[in-house]
C-alpha cells in the first residue's frame, strides 16, 4: 500500500487543522464527508468558541485529549511546519496536507519521524476513491 491508501485504512479520528464553522469553505466540506462516513472529526483551531459539526473545538493538537490518526492540515504551506511536528509531538500516525499545500521538507521530516505522510492531494476525494476500490 502506499501511503494515501495506508492513511486511508487506518483514519478514524481526524484532526482538521484549520477548520471552521463556514459550511461553505472547503475545509468544512471536507471535514463534513468525513463524519459522514463515520469518521470522527476534531476541529482544531484556536478561533473556534463552539462546536463545529457537533465537536468541542480545540486551539492546537496538543490538547485534544484523544489519540490522533490523522491530521488533515488546512492552512497555507508556509504555516504548516509547526502543525507537523506538533503532530509528531503528540504521536499522530499521519500527516495530510489538503491539495494546493505543499511542504516536501515537512513531509520528509513526518516520515523520518514514523508518520505516513501525504500533500497536495483532498482527503476527501481521496477516501471516495478509496471506498470505490474497498467496498464493505
Amino acid at each position: 500500500m502506499d501511503d494515501i491508501d495506508a492513511i486511508l485504512a487506518l483514519a478514524r479520528t481526524i484532526a482538521v487543522v484549520g477548520l471552521t464553522e463556514h459550511p461553505a469553505r472547503d475545509d468544512h466540506r471536507v471535514a463534513r464527508y468525513l463524519q459522514q462516513q463515520g469518521l470522527r472529526i476534531i476541529p482544531v483551531n484556536p478561533r473556534l468558541t463552539a462546536p463545529v459539526l457537533g465537536e468541542a473545538p480545540y486551539p492546537d493538537l496538543a490538547s485534544v485529549p484523544i489519540p490522533i490518526d490523522v491530521v488533515d492540515i488546512f492552512r497555507r504551506p508556509e504555516q504548516t511546519d509547526p502543525h507537523i511536528d506538533e503532530a509528531i509531538a503528540v504521536g499522530a500516525k499521519a500527516v495530510w496536507l489538503q491539495l494546493g499545500i505543499r511542504n516536501p521538507a515537512g513531509i520528509a521530516r513526518a516520515q523520518d519521524a514514523g508518520l505516513l505522510a501525504v500533500h497536495d492531494r483532498c482527503l476527501m476525494i481521496e477516501y471516495r476513491r478509496w471506498q470505490a476500490a474497498h467496498p464493505e
